[in-house]
């Protein structure tokens, strides 16, 4: 909540609700877990309640997990981009409830990148996945409540089953708030999601990011800012990504040396990010910019059979589909 008391911890203390179980999604009950980590089943230490992981061997809640239980309750902070594991989350848990017959509640949160940027092809059936679980954009556009009353009342979950959905609504956010303006603190959704701003540079690099031939800032200190690499030639760089003059965004040239991650204890060299504008940017185009303006200054280096041939998969359900890779 605003006074940043865990909702696992209100809803155990409160003399109006049982607290029987907690659910595991990807980076864990109480975001202790790195991302793609599977998550286990265990007690929680706080509460003493068995924990359930839907982010390792089964991501959808069984008939044996949801025993007993009268009300399934959805309380995650997303961050607006198809690809964050969340929301795949959301409509395998409403699949779940609406099969085993027990009642499904959202408790709604705003959209960090607002309620009206939308930017993205709409995954092709062919690439859907857990990373792109439902026709939506790439950037949405919805909370989560707005999506999932989208899903039930579409019949895109499984069979076109739906749940007994109730949505709590919030008070007093609209569409055109960026999460500054709700006076809400920013709790990190993951670990490599720190800052308020962290959601914004997300869709600027992450579907690049899963290549793993360039850093994006995961492994040093601006996760999600950055395109490095040890070939690139930072100065290079920025002039061809500011002479694109791209609508809300400057360019500026960086050298580092990442903890973690690709290049790990390397000099790498690139660009950093830097949103001028944040209404006037198209934030997932960035990345295919940075690949066509390489693919121009250094031709021999094609990022595609530079991968390890398993990431070209992950891309192009990343993507949503495959002709962005086949058109380079």
């Amino acid at each position: 909540d605003r006074n940043l008391q865990s909702t696992v911890d209100l809803f155990f203390h409160s003399k109006e609700i049982k607290l029987v179980a907690l659910y595991g999604p990807e980076h864990g009950v109480r975001g202790d877990y790195g991302a793609g980590a599977s998550v286990s089943n265990f007690k929680d230490p706080e509460t003493g309640l068995p924990v359930f992981s839907i982010y390792g061997k089964t991501r959808k809640p069984t008939p044996e997990m949801l025993k007993g239980i009268d009300v399934l309750v959805y309380d995650i902070q997303d961050i607006g981009s198809r690809s964050y594991t969340f929301i795949s989350s959301l409509g395998l848990a409403m699949e779940a409830a609406a099969e085993n017959n027990v009642e499904f509640v959202v408790l709604d949160r705003p959209n960090p990148l607002g309620g009206l940027k939308m930017e993205g092809c709409l995954t092709e059936p062919a690439f859907t996945s857990f990373v792109s679980q439902f026709p939506i954009p790439y950037v949405h556009g919805l909370t989560v409540g707005e999506l999932a009353t989208y899903l039930n009342d579409e019949g895109l979950l499984a069979n076109k089953i739906k749940c007994k959905l109730t949505v709590i609504k919030m008070k007093g956010w609209k569409r055109k708030m960026y999460f500054d303006e709700t006076g809400l603190p920013w709790v990190p959704s993951s670990p490599h999601i720190p800052e308020m701003d962290s959601p914004a540079f997300y869709p600027i690099t992450g579907i690049l990011g899963e290549l793993y031939v360039m850093n994006i800032g995961v492994g040093y200190t601006l996760p999600f800012q950055l395109f490095a690499a040890k070939w690139i030639n930072a100065d290079s760089l920025a002039v061809s990504m500011n002479n694109l003059k791209l609508p809300g965004l400057i360019f500026r040239p960086i050298h580092y040396t990442p903890y973690y991650s690709v290049s790990k204890d390397s000099v790498v060299h690139g660009v950093q990010v830097h949103i001028t504008d944040y209404k006037k940017a198209e934030l997932s185009l960035v990345q295919f910019y940075v690949l066509q303006e390489c693919k121009k200054l250094w031709p021999d280096k094609n990022v595609f059979a530079m991968c390890d041939k398993s990431r070209l998969n992950m891309f192009d359900k990343v993507c949503g589909t495959d002709k962005i890779r086949l058109e380079f």
